[in-house]
């Protein structure tokens, strides 16, 4: 619930605000989660609230709860296509460049200024503000507080190092594909060739999430290299070599960048990982984002709620319209006049639409009982338009 300002106030329960509603007291201004606005003046009797927010580098749990119960709870997936859309972008600049001509390129006069991050961690970063924010617009919470975890990137390669060699690390006097000749026999990691020119190759291909770390590079000749392709050596049929490329550490060094920047931004308190753990299996609760959010938020005995799903959806596409092969050339130069995500009436009946076609005289819509319709776009009527943050019930 809202004031009549815009202010978060209390929730209450599902009776008093339908009778809220019927008798014209107030109005719906969101649909998920379920928010009304007063239209007249109300006091402001707040209780504490109290939000947990479990980092993470793919799903972000969260929980706010007071003395008594659960308020709201759920778990954010993060979007999986920030990098992928950023080397496309980064393709299409420099098309640009090389197809006008006059437009020179630009490197030596970019600086990074200082708390520089890759726009992907930004993004990630980003995403947490934003969700704390959102929450922050529904409920009155004066208290928050994050896990952050203390990751040994080193350590968790291999638990056993010590001393020197834990200081020096794995390729100490050694370049790349030296040492990469060395470990693997300066012999083809696939057919065993030998004598022949290898080429440095990645055992799980950065199409396919892999990054350039030493433990997931090989040798291999080229033959074998090509056609290998955008396989991973398991599904290649090379199940031994797969199981000597170590565990991506994307996530641990997302988070070992964020962690303390996001404490601060978010002016939250902090615990870690082992006290969260400790008091989780104190409850006797299994392992999960929301659980942890729970116990970060100092739950114990409070009722629960029913968690939301919080997926991430695109604001804006810029690439409108792509040439197909087989079709002329065109550019579409406006958007359609509904997008994928957006919630429409139909039938009085609400669907999510799933794509739009027929040059957007058409809506295909979700419908998760059987099949999806395809309606024209003159027969439905939009109830909310689906950006940012899309919240729905488990």
């Amino acid at each position: 619930m809202v004031n009549m300002r815009g202010q978060p106030l209390m929730p209450t329960t599902q009776h008093n605000g339908k009778k809220l509603l019927k008798e014209g007291k107030a109005h719906v201004v969101q649909r998920c989660p379920f928010t009304i606005q007063f239209n007249y003046a109300t006091g402001e009797t707040r209780q504490p609230i109290a939000l947990g927010v479990d980092l993470g580098y793919m799903n972000i749990g969260f929980s706010a709860k007071t003395d008594k119960l659960e308020v709201i709870s759920g778990t954010l997936t993060l979007r999986k296509d920030v990098s992928k859309k950023l080397a496309e972008k980064r393709m299409y600049r420099r098309t640009r460049r090389g197809r006008l001509g006059y437009r020179p390129p630009r490197f030596d006069n970019r600086t990074r200024p200082e708390g520089w991050l890759a726009p992907s961690i930004q993004h990630k970063q980003e995403s947490h503000i934003r969700l704390v924010e959102t929450l922050e617009k529904l409920l009155p919470i004066p208290f928050k507080k994050v896990e952050v975890g203390n990751f040994d990137a080193h350590k968790m390669q291999n638990p056993e190092i010590t001393g020197v060699e834990y200081q020096q690390g794995e390729l100490q006097g050694y370049e790349v594909k030296e040492y990469l000749l060395d470990k693997w026999g300066r012999t083809c990691a696939y057919c065993g060739k030998t004598g022949v020119p290898v080429e440095v190759e990645h055992i799980v291909p950065k199409s396919r999430g892999g990054t350039d770390r030493v433990s997931n590079l090989t040798i291999a000749c080229k033959k074998c290299n090509l056609k290998k392709g955008d396989k991973t050596a398991e599904e290649f049929g090379y199940l031994h070599i797969q199981k000597k490329a170590k565990k991506s550490l994307k996530a641990t060094a997302c988070l070992n960048s964020i962690r303390w920047k996001l404490v601060e931004q978010l002016d939250a308190e902090y615990t870690y990982g082992y006290v969260t753990k400790y008091h989780r299996n104190k409850l006797g609760l299994e392992k999960s984002h929301v659980n942890d959010a729970f116990v970060i938020a100092g739950g114990t005995n409070q009722e629960r709620c029913r968690p939301y799903e919080v997926i991430q959806v695109r604001r804006n596409n810029r690439s409108l319209q792509t040439n197909r092969k087989g079709f002329k050339p065109s550019i579409r130069r406006q958007k359609y006049q509904l997008l994928p995500y957006d919630l429409v009436k139909y039938n009085n009946s609400t669907y999510r639409v799933k794509g739009v076609h027929c040059y957007g005289k058409r809506v295909l819509l979700d419908n998760p009982k059987g099949k999806n319709h395809s309606v024209t776009i003159k027969k439905v009527e939009l109830v909310k338009y689906g950006k940012g943050l899309l919240f729905s019930l488990c």
